[in-house]
């Protein structure tokens, strides 16, 4: 994926986290201590080594309360981020939403890195899930995509995903996935989320069928019943590794031969990388 997002999908997140911030009456230290017309010049500036995302929120941000901003993006910097010389009070308003927002998603970014690094080498590929923060799917999806992970669906409408309440409901897992291959137009992809190698044996059993899934979620497998999976599909669906992931662990699950493990982490605990403003 891109590292550039269209201003159209990220203007209204911007938008939303600057009213939050201002309120009913707007920013009223800066009204009370600012005098009117000052210029401010700062730098938005990494503390810690990191990925970048979300710059294009800072220049949004800024650009919401002084369209006459100058904004110089520093994307190669890896340092200095950005330099801004704008109106000092609608600087000021915006500083807070311009933070939150790169600082986020710049740490998504970088924890995603950090797994894909930890697989380099085997052949699985590391993906986010849709444990996201409400409102800010698009943009950590797009994050994690900055730091070289691949995302899973966007949301309930773009994919079939069978979890274990499906199948419940259903009354068993080939049931679920008959059902959703007579029911999924030809562009949308199928998969079922299995807890054990027995029911593994009841989705292969749907290949000769011509109703398998395209892909099957491992859920919380011990390594020894990822590495009899991978044995078992030989390669015909795509397997995903999902539960029990973290950086102690997703080596080892790369290792069995899967080839996706699905990483809720990446998103709902990945830590703000810091980044500050220095005035210049």
């Amino acid at each position: 994926m891109s590292r550039k997002m269209p201003d159209l999908l990220i203007e209204p997140v911007v938008r939303r986290a600057l009213a939050e911030d201002l309120g009913r009456a707007g920013d009223v230290t800066a009204a009370a201590c600012i005098p009117e017309g000052a210029r401010m010049k700062a730098a938005f500036v990494a503390r810690k080594p990191g990925v970048l995302a979300g710059i294009d929120a800072v220049r949004l941000a800024v650009l919401a309360l002084d369209p006459k901003a100058h904004i110089d993006l520093r994307l190669d910097d890896g340092v200095v981020l950005a330099v801004v010389d704008a109106d000092a009070r609608a600087f000021l308003s915006a500083e807070r939403t311009a933070l939150n927002l790169v600082g986020r998603l710049s740490g998504v970014a970088t924890l995603t890195r950090t797994y894909v690094q930890a697989v380099q080498g085997t052949d699985a590929r590391i993906a986010d899930t849709r444990k996201t923060t409400p409102g800010l799917r698009a943009l950590e999806k797009h994050a994690v995509a900055c730091g070289g992970g691949m995302n899973h669906r966007f949301g309930l409408d773009d994919a079939i995903l069978i979890k274990d309440n499906h199948v419940a409901v259903c009354g068993g897992v080939a049931q679920a996935v008959r059902r959703a291959r007579a029911f999924a137009p030809h562009l949308m992809k199928v998969e079922v989320e299995v807890d054990g190698l027995d029911q593994l044996d009841q989705v292969l059993a749907l290949i000769d069928e011509g109703a398998a899934p395209d892909v099957v979620m491992l859920d919380n497998f011990s390594l020894a019943d990822l590495r009899t999976a991978v044995a078992r599909v030989a390669g015909r669906l795509v397997l995903e590794a999902s539960g029990g992931v973290d950086l102690t662990t997703v080596r080892a699950i790369a290792e069995t031969g899967v080839d996706v493990i699905s990483v809720g982490a990446l998103t709902h605990s990945a830590p703000v990388l810091d980044i500050g403003l220095d005035a210049l």
